[in-house]
C-alpha cells in the first residue's frame, strides 16, 4: 500500500510538472504581443526607446521560435526575457492615461474587424465566381468532344439500344446536365452498383450546345449494358404551351439554371413513363437502387429524404425560404411541415398527372415566387404529396459541410455534393473528394489531353 502511494503521489507531481512546462513559452509569446500593441499605438513623436523595442521584440520571436515547452528554451531566450519585461515596464509607465490608451485599442478593434469583414466577402466572392466559371479542364473536355463529335458521320452518332428508351417495365433515371464529368460519374457509379444492368436507362437533359461533347463521351465510353439517352432541352415541342424559364439576375447558380426548373415538366418530357428517378449531376450512386423502385408511394408523388430533423445536415425550415406571412402563401402550407432535398428523388407520375401539378408549379410562378429557387418551389409544389425516405437512401453536404459523418457517407446509398464546392472543381473538400474520382478513368487519351487529373 505504502508502495502504490508513491507511485501516486509521483504521478501527481509528474502531472502537476507537465502542466507548469510551458509557463515561460507562453510568457514569452504574451510578452512579444503586448510589445506589438505599443509599437502599433505608440505616436510618432513619442520619446520611448521604440527601435529597441523592436529590435527585441525580433530577438524574442526568434528565441522562442517553435518551442512548446519550458526546456526547448534557450539561457539567452530567459535572459532577454527579463530585458523584456524591464522594457514593458518602461513602456507602460509612458503611458498614464487608459482612456486614451483604450480609445486607440478599440479603433484599431475596429478597424480590424472591419478588414475581417472585407476579407470574409472577398472570400464568399472568389468562391462563388470559382463555382460559377468552367475550369479549363472542363472547356478543354468539351471542345475535343465536340469537334470529334461532328467528325462522325450521322450514322456514327447514334447511341445503342434506342429501342429501350421509354420501355415501361425498365428502371429510368433523369439527369439534367451540362456537365460532361458529373454525367459519367453519375452515370458510371449507378451501373457499377447495379444488380441488373440492362434494365438501366439513363435520360441525360442538357442544352443543344453540349448535347455533341456528352454524347461523344458516352460512344466512346459505352455503359456496359446501360443505355444512355441524350436530349436537348431546346426541342421540347411542349414547352411553347409553359413559360419554363425566366431570365434571373441573380449571382448564385441555383437561381440561374434553367435545367433546374425543368424538374417540374417531368411527365411533359416522358409522357410514356409512369415512374422516374431523378438523380442531380453532382451525386454518387454507392449502392444497388432496384429496391427503390418497390418503395409504397402511398398515393404521394414523390420520393424524397426529409431535412427537418435538427442536428442533422442539412436542417431546413420552410419560413427559412419563403415568406409565410403572406397571407396568400401562410394559410396554405404549416410552417413545421417536413422539408426534404432534391437530388435522389422517386417520381409517379401518373400521381403527377392525376393532380396536374405542373399547373401548381407554373401558378406559383405566376405569383412572382420564381425568385426562391427550385428547392422552396418543389416544397409548395409537392407539399403534402411527399413520401419521406429513410436518410440511409440520400446523404447530403458533401459541397459545403465538413462535419458530415463518414459512417453516414460510408452507408448511403447515393451521396450528394450539394453547394458550391463541386467534387470537379478545384474548391471540392478533398476528403470527399475520392468518393467522386473513382468512378472516372483518369487514364482515358481526352482527360489526359486536358490536364483532368484526380
Amino acid at each position: 500500500m505504502a508502495q502504490g502511494r508513491n507511485i501516486h503521489d509521483s504521478q501527481r507531481m509528474s502531472e502537476k510538472n507537465i502542466q507548469v512546462t510551458n509557463k515561460k513559452v507562453q510568457e514569452i509569446k504574451d510578452q512579444v504581443i503586448l510589445a506589438k500593441a505599443y509599437l502599433k499605438i505608440a505616436p510618432p513623436s513619442s520619446n520611448l526607446r521604440l527601435r529597441d523595442l523592436e529590435q527585441l521584440t525580433r530577438e524574442m520571436e526568434l528565441a522562442v521560435g517553435e518551442a512548446t515547452q519550458d526546456s526547448d528554451l534557450s539561457t539567452s531566450a530567459l535572459q532577454k526575457m527579463r530585458h523584456m519585461e524591464a522594457s514593458l515596464s518602461k513602456v507602460y509607465r509612458a503611458f498614464p492615461d487608459c482612456s486614451a490608451l483604450g480609445a486607440k485599442l478599440h479603433t484599431m478593434l475596429r478597424q480590424a474587424e472591419e478588414q475581417v469583414r472585407s476579407q470574409r466577402h472577398q472570400a464568399t466572392y472568389l468562391v462563388h465566381l470559382a463555382a460559377r466559371t468552367a475550369p479549363k479542364g472542363l472547356h478543354c473536355l468539351s471542345m475535343r468532344l465536340t469537334a470529334e463529335y461532328f467528325a462522325l458521320r450521322p450514322e456514327e452518332r447514334k447511341l445503342p439500344n434506342e429501342n429501350k428508351i421509354y420501355h415501361p417495365d425498365l428502371y429510368h433515371y433523369a439527369v439534367f446536365s451540362d456537365n460532361v464529368l458529373a454525367c459519367a460519374a453519375v452515370v458510371n457509379s449507378t451501373i457499377s452498383t447495379a444488380k441488373e444492368q440492362e434494365k438501366l436507362v439513363f435520360h441525360v437533359l442538357t442544352k443543344s450546345l453540349n448535347l455533341p461533347a456528352i454524347s461523344m463521351w458516352f460512344l466512346i465510353n459505352p455503359p456496359a449494358k446501360a443505355t444512355v439517352h441524350i436530349l436537348s432541352i431546346d426541342n421540347f415541342e411542349w414547352s411553347s404551351k409553359y413559360n419554363t424559364y425566366q431570365e434571373n439576375n441573380s449571382s448564385y447558380p441555383r437561381f440561374t439554371s434553367e435545367l433546374n426548373y425543368l424538374h417540374f415538366y417531368l411527365p411533359d418530357i416522358f409522357p410514356a413513363l409512369n415512374k422516374i428517378v431523378l438523380l442531380d449531376h453532382d451525386v454518387v450512386v454507392q449502392q444497388d437502387l432496384s429496391e427503390l423502385w418497390n418503395i409504397n408511394m402511398k398515393g404521394n408523388v414523390i420520393g424524397a429524404v426529409g431535412t427537418c430533423q435538427e442536428g442533422k445536415i442539412p436542417f431546413y425550415r420552410i419560413d427559412m425560404f419563403i415568406n409565410l406571412s403572406d397571407p396568400l402563401i401562410g394559410k396554405r402550407f404549416d410552417a413545421n411541415a417536413c422539408t426534404w432535398a432534391f437530388g435522389m428523388n422517386l417520381f409517379d407520375l401518373q400521381q403527377w398527372r392525376r393532380h396536374n401539378l405542373t399547373a401548381v408549379y407554373q401558378n406559383y410562378v405566376q405569383m412572382g415566387l420564381w425568385n426562391i429557387g427550385s428547392l422552396p418551389l418543389g416544397w409548395l409544389t409537392f407539399y403534402n404529396k411527399t413520401e419521406l425516405l429513410d436518410r440511409q437512401w440520400h446523404v447530403l453536404g458533401l459541397g459545403y459541410s465538413s462535419d458530415v459523418d463518414r459512417n453516414e457517407i460510408e452507408q448511403a446509398s447515393v451521396i450528394h455534393y450539394d453547394g458550391l464546392r463541386k467534387p470537379w472543381l478545384d474548391i471540392a473538400m478533398g476528403r470527399y473528394k475520392s468518393y467522386w474520382t473513382k468512378f472516372l478513368n483518369f487514364d482515358n487519351i481526352f482527360l489526359q489531353q486536358c490536364n483532368l487529373q484526380a
